[in-house]
């Protein structure tokens, strides 16, 4: 392989339709030879993935020789040294811009970066120096509520476009490979309920419940009387509107306040979605709680995006769209069950179910893109076009993970011999009459 390959062009490309430089176009100038030099480095410490940089002046750069997945085209000379020196978090806000565009397939562009990267040279003392430079944002409960209000409160209708009719934020269950996304997201929930062997009856409390739809399912499907906190106002009161709608107000209660605040006794704890908020730094906390909550013969169910090995979440990500999120691996959460006594009784893994639920969402987020654009701006579709593009392919490269984790209090007998409730369909009515 050649450290470095140049292919000049006469002719300057067009900015893509629907870019928007701040600032205005910026004007030709040849490329520097440091300009050069510092985007092949970057390559090289990537793990020279199979892409290519095309500049302002129509040039090259590249170091794989075969034919590049796609081409990262740079408007701005500018976006240079923030890439240089800090492409993870920088890349996100000057493609959102419009300073960066991407010529091809944007989702195999990101597989092809991941993949590299697990690839490339270590750089001890750099990762440590971004590490401390990206920190996520802390996890106190006022903290967590200004987050979540961030990244869920950006208006109902803009989420109504793109995720199923019951707006369900979280990794469908692909049973069959003909399910629609609509079908996959009630196949996941119906898995939840079948492993928590929720009856008729059932005291259960959800810790995150987003727009409510899996409380209204484990009331309305298995007759259980369900509590479920939340944080987000635009969340909470359209659950209960849905509630109110479908005659189930009387068995679904849902609270607006942090999950800290859970009192009382259940047959069932269960968190989708929401560990990712918590942190690692209270899981100790979040274990302690669900010690006192979880009834002695109930069964508890986290399921949460997750990671290899304990290590942040994309600096880019963390910072515009899902502030103070930090999936933890698998190591980490035993803090939760460990220190109080809490039995694991089984682990699965979806991550293949969350990188099919991402391409079902982004199909649907580009038909709607000149809705979204309408409503948000250029800018905002360009940056969640490229979260939802990077959580693809961070799935689909095992970059990212899919925990279900079921759990027990220690000294509980009554809990299941096998896995065949997770496996079989119930037959017949499971609500009440």
């Amino acid at each position: 392989m050649t450290d470095l390959l140049t292919i000049p062009s006469p002719t300057r490309r067009p900015r893509s339709a629907g870019a928007a430089m701040t600032g205005g176009d910026v004007p030709s100038r040849p490329v520097h030879a440091l300009e050069r030099a510092a985007l092949v480095q970057l390559l090289h410490a990537m793990g020279d993935p199979p892409f290519a940089f095309r500049l302002w002046t129509g040039e090259e750069v590249r170091r794989c020789e075969r034919a590049p997945v796609a081409h990262v085209v740079l408007h701005d000379p500018a976006v240079i040294p923030r890439l240089v020196l800090n492409a993870e978090r920088t890349f996100g806000d000057d493609y959102a811009a419009g300073r960066i565009d991407v010529d091809g397939d944007l989702e195999r562009l990101l597989e092809a970066v991941y993949r590299a990267g697990a690839k490339a040279p270590p750089s001890p003392v750099l990762q440590h120096v971004l590490a401390w430079f990206n920190h996520p944002h802390p996890s106190t409960p006022d903290a967590a509520r200004e987050n979540i209000h961030e990244h869920y409160d950006v208006g109902n209708d803009f989420y109504r476009l793109w995720l199923d009719e019951d707006l369900v934020y979280t990794c469908a269950y692909y049973e069959r490979p003909d399910l629609t996304l609509h079908e996959a997201q009630r196949a996941k929930m119906d898995l939840v309920c079948r492993k928590l062997r929720l009856k008729p009856g059932d005291r259960v409390v959800e810790a995150g419940c987003g727009w409510g739809t899996l409380a209204r399912h484990m009331a309305r499907e298995y007759g259980a009387t369900v509590t479920a906190y939340n944080i987000s106002h635009e969340q909470v009161t359209w659950a209960r509107a849905r509630a109110e709608a479908e005659g189930i107000a009387d068995r679904v209660t849902f609270v607006e306040d942090d999950y800290r605040t859970i009192a009382g006794e259940y047959d069932a704890f269960v968190s989708v979605g929401m560990l990712e908020h918590v942190t690692p730094d209270g899981f100790d906390a979040l274990g302690a709680l669900i010690r006192r909550v979880l009834a002695p013969r109930g069964l508890g169910l986290i399921h949460t995006i997750g990671r290899n090995h304990p290590m942040p979440l994309n600096a880019w990500i963390e910072r515009r769209i899902f502030p103070g999120a930090r999936p933890p691996a698998l190591s980490e959460m035993m803090a939760i069950f460990e220190p109080h006594a809490l039995s694991v009784l089984d682990v699965e893994n979806l991550r293949l179910h969350y990188a099919r639920t991402l391409a079902e969402w982004r199909h649907r987020f580009e038909a709607s893109e000149e809705a979204i654009t309408a409503m948000r701006g250029p800018a905002f579709t360009r940056a969640w076009r490229l979260y939802l593009a990077g959580s693809e392919a961070a799935f689909t490269t095992g970059e990212m993970q899919l925990f279900q984790v079921v759990f027990a209090h220690a000294a509980n007998n009554v809990v299941p011999y096998t896995r065949a409730h997770m496996l079989a369909r119930p037959h017949g009515p499971r609500r009440t009459p």
